[in-house]
């Protein structure tokens, strides 16, 4: 559970500020959309290959500039 302090003087604003960034550093939000269907794990584990392979394209592409 996501706790913020608000002190006596301090506007709302701030306060809301402070839950947002708390809020999307705690990764509830995240956790949230990942949770929202079941993945069988060899979907799971597709997905996740298909990731790793596009990262790894997208890092050659980016050597390949360097030259």
């Amino acid at each position: 559970m996501i706790e913020v302090r608000v002190r006596g003087n301090e506007p709302i604003e701030r306060a809301i500020r402070k839950f947002k960034k708390k809020y999307e550093k705690s990764g509830i939000l995240k956790d949230v959309r990942k949770n929202m269907y079941y993945v069988k794990p060899s979907t799971q584990r597709r997905i996740e290959h298909a990731k790793s392979i596009k990262r790894l394209r997208l890092l050659k592409k980016k050597q390949r500039r360097g030259r």
